[in-house]
């Protein structure tokens, strides 16, 4: 079960119902027909004080999986929440509520990306869980999508796949994500709070863009490959909105009071040419920048947004690098109090929007924060190198883990936590350096280049 979508009124429950998680066949192992699924929520996690309980259907076409919207809760507050089906009952989740629009109370949160199954255990998901924070955002990478890969892999086949090969269908993609959902460590993760994510390419394929499946293969199958990928995302995340056909709205906005508006971007679906968001959600980003009053404006994507050169003068074509124009679009609106949080790193990166990337000097704009991968294989980088060719970016670390965010109305802390392996389970887990945004720019608390 899980949680998500918090607003300061409700929030969406989710389960899905599934005996034989990996049947070839039918998905979950479920008969072909509609289930009626009980739900109930309560004040505490005993579920001694239920304040409102039901029931829903799970039905065969959406693989038997359940999307709650429960309204009428109390703002900022926490909640216990079950499923049951005849005896069969699910563990006990928790969940919170967003804060009321003019709570001044502090925001706490997390943020992952690139969990990948078979690169190793997901214990810095637990280590998350066990902060019980009020809402954890998933920023891409939620399962990868590529087959076993042939030949040698140190470190890069820790857990075996089941099955081996590349996703491409409904079934697949559904296996996949209940493959994933085995997962102690992310079961508890998904328990613990209510979740935000955003997609990127692995939870369709590697590398599109666009309509664009980024191998050359023919558009249209690619579409129709991106219509089962999209349903099976929905069908094992707490969303609100159901995908249309090969499309997704992933961009919204969901304030925390008066101490963070939280702008969830999608920087995959809509590229096109020199493009990073397309026109539609660029025009509403801006508009939801210049309209912004909370103490913190996070936006929350899948991708690295500051420059970065790396040696011989090269740059990440798969970030805003490559969409130079867009980005400077997006910083001309920067308002005071901007924070960036970035998946698809791999390693962890800290560094200051500047006017001026070269020049230290220069005006900050606000601060990026890229999160380590949860497993996913960091690539090998200098990284002395790239911080000296990029003044502005002030932290690398190469080991996997989380980061941990503190925000109130008199400043913003993240917390780069990291596990010291993930080629088995139970990993220890410390905080390799802390970072305080003040007027835009980076105070370090602590922590090296490793």
């Amino acid at each position: 079960m899980a949680s998500g979508e918090p607003l300061p009124d409700g929030v969406i429950l989710w389960t899905r119902l599934a005996p034989e998680p990996l049947h070839p066949t039918r998905p979950g192992g479920m008969p072909n027909q509609t289930v009626t699924v009980r739900w109930e929520i309560a004040e505490d996690e005993k579920l001694a004080r239920v304040i409102q309980s039901g029931t829903a259907p799970a039905q065969p076409d959406w693989a038997h999986s359940v999307h709650v919207r429960v309204s009428g809760l109390r703002p900022g507050t926490e909640y216990f929440y079950r499923f049951s089906v005849d005896s069969h009952a699910s563990p006990v989740g928790r969940t919170r509520t967003a804060p009321d629009p003019a709570s001044t109370a502090p925001v706490r949160f997390g943020f992952v990306s690139c969990q990948r199954y078979e690169h190793g255990h997901f214990t810095a998901l637990r280590h998350l869980a066990d902060e019980r924070p009020d809402v954890i955002l998933h920023l891409g990478g939620y399962i990868y999508e590529n087959g076993k890969p042939d030949g040698p892999t140190p470190g890069r086949y820790v857990r075996p796949l089941e099955p081996e090969t590349e996703c491409a269908t409904l079934g697949a993609y559904r296996n996949r994500y209940a493959l994933y959902r085995m997962d102690p460590d992310l079961r508890a993760a998904h328990a613990a709070a209510p979740w935000l994510p955003v997609p990127d390419d692995h939870e369709v394929r590697r590398g599109y863009a666009g309509a664009l499946p980024g191998d050359g293969s023919s558009p249209a199958a690619f579409l129709k490959r991106r219509t089962a990928a999209f349903k099976a995302y929905y069908e094992h995340m707490p969303l609100r909105v159901r995908p249309a056909g090969a499309a997704l709205r992933v961009h919204r906005w969901r304030p925390y009071g008066r101490v963070v508006d939280f702008m969830l971007l999608d920087t995959r679906q809509h590229r096109d040419g020199g493009d990073m968001l397309g026109a539609a959600q660029e025009e509403w980003l801006l508009g939801r920048l210049k309209s912004a009053t909370a103490r913190w404006k996070v936006l929350a994507q899948s991708a690295f947004f500051s420059q970065r050169v790396f040696p011989e003068g090269r740059t990440s074509v798969d970030a805003w690098d490559a969409y130079p124009e867009s980005r400077a679009r997006v910083l001309a609106g920067a308002p005071d109090g901007l924070v960036v949080l970035s998946g698809d790193a791999y390693n962890g990166w800290a560094g200051e929007l500047r006017a001026d990337r070269a020049d230290p000097g220069s005006k900050a704009l606000g601060a990026e924060f890229a999160g380590a991968s949860v497993t996913g294989m960091p690539p090998e980088t200098d990284a002395r190198a790239v911080l000296d060719l990029n003044p502005h970016l002030r932290f690398f670390d190469g080991r996997r883990g989380y980061v941990s965010c503190t925000a109130d109305m008199n400043g913003f802390r993240a917390d780069y936590r990291a596990v010291e392996y993930v080629d088995r389970p139970d990993a220890p887990v410390s905080t390799v350096a802390g970072f305080e945004v003040v007027d835009g720019e980076l105070r370090q608390i602590g922590g090296e280049v490793a």
